[in-house]
């Protein structure tokens, strides 16, 4: 039995590394092929800088790409086998099926288990890591973290709009800074016909010149009025030392461990605000982690019952599990974090339906 569970588990880990490699690739690579050449090209961001950036999404991009990677190995795998009639040879031998697809099953515990440590730990720790170096990015070179035409919130006082930006020489073209001064209080704005960054990495400070425009100043008479003061050039300091302290990036709900978003939930409820975002990410963590689990149990029935052994066909029927699942999940998690189905299960539900379908798949199997 020992070389036999060798034999599958040997069939199975080569189809599992290749398709967790080249979808880990595909999705973190050549998905971002394009913001790749621009930081590196055109924003003049240097590669030691890019890189740790997309290493920094690998971790988020496996709590992914490692259930699909299980589906696809098993369906390979499995499935050659029975294509060849081995399947039927080891029934003939006595053996039980269930013996045979046993090691899958307890390595699919295991990841499952693993992923549940690594979507808590690593990914969590990783994405928050990955908006940091974002910011330390944006300090050494301001230009590279900004586009055009869109509302730069990257700074805690003001919203930035900037129509163009021309990176050879460093330079912004049409500026528009935004100041909220609060509620019922008029907004200060500021109107430049060109401007430029200039950064002061050492002190994490950017300055912003402008040039040519318009700003609204407090009236000293009335503070809540500003009247328009015309300049040639005007000097914004843009302190970034706050947001680049730890402790003061306040970390996003995908970010936090189990026990953060615990403490978080238990906050909320006292405060008596709704905690269904929160709880559905703590459960999106767990489902995410058992989908490798649940992905074996539909796998395996699935690759014995069609007896393929084209990757193609393989291929096919992954894929289709994978549109039936993934916005399934999308879909029970709206309504969970809406409040028509309580979070704690909606998020489960796709887990519960491929499992439930798996499971009694499997089983008719193993008796048949």
């Amino acid at each position: 039995m020992r070389i036999l569970r060798n034999y599958l588990l040997k069939e199975f880990i080569g189809p599992f590394f290749l398709t967790l490699g080249v979808l880990s690739f595909v999705m973190v690579v050549v998905g971002n092929l394009k913001k790749i050449a621009d930081l590196v090209i055109n924003k003049g961001v240097d590669i030691i800088s890019v890189i740790k950036v997309f290493l920094l999404m690998t971790p988020y991009i496996i709590t992914y790409a490692l259930p699909i990677s299980i589906l696809v190995a098993v369906l390979m795998s499995l499935g050659r086998l029975s294509s060849d009639n081995e399947i039927i040879a080891i029934r003939a031998s006595g053996i039980n099926i269930f013996k045979l697809i046993l090691p899958v099953l307890t390595l699919g515990l295991i990841l499952s288990l693993g992923l549940v440590l690594f979507n808590d730990r690593a990914a969590s720790y990783a994405h928050y890591e990955y908006r940091k170096t974002l910011i330390e990015i944006g300090v050494k070179n301001p230009t590279a973290a900004f586009e055009e035409g869109v509302f730069i919130n990257s700074f805690q006082k003001y919203v930035l709009f900037i129509y163009k930006v021309d990176q050879k020489r460093n330079r912004l073209l049409n500026v528009r800074i935004y100041e909220p001064q609060g509620e019922d209080k008029p907004t200060r704005t500021i109107v430049a016909r060109s401007g430029e960054f200039i950064s002061v990495p050492e002190k994490n400070n950017v300055k912003l010149k402008l040039m040519d425009g318009t700003s609204d100043e407090p009236d000293p008479n009335n503070p809540t009025n500003f009247y328009k003061l015309n300049f040639k050039t005007y000097f914004m300091n843009l302190n970034m030392a706050d947001a680049q302290k730890n402790t003061n990036i306040e970390k996003k709900y995908k970010e936090m461990t189990i026990q953060e978003l615990s403490k978080e939930v238990k906050k909320l409820r006292k405060e008596g605000i709704n905690p269904a975002p929160l709880i559905n990410e703590i459960h999106e963590k767990l489902t995410l982690a058992f989908s490798c689990l649940v992905f074996i149990l539909m796998g395996i029935p699935l690759a014995i019952i069609t007896r393929r052994r084209e990757k193609s066909i393989n291929i096919g029927i992954a894929i289709l599990i994978i549109v039936v699942y993934y916005p399934l999940l999308i879909g029970c998690e709206s309504l969970g974090i809406q409040g028509a189905i309580n979070p704690a299960l909606a998020i489960w539900i796709p887990n519960i339906i491929f499992g439930t379908l798996g499971s009694i798949l499997t089983f008719r199997l193993c008796v048949s």
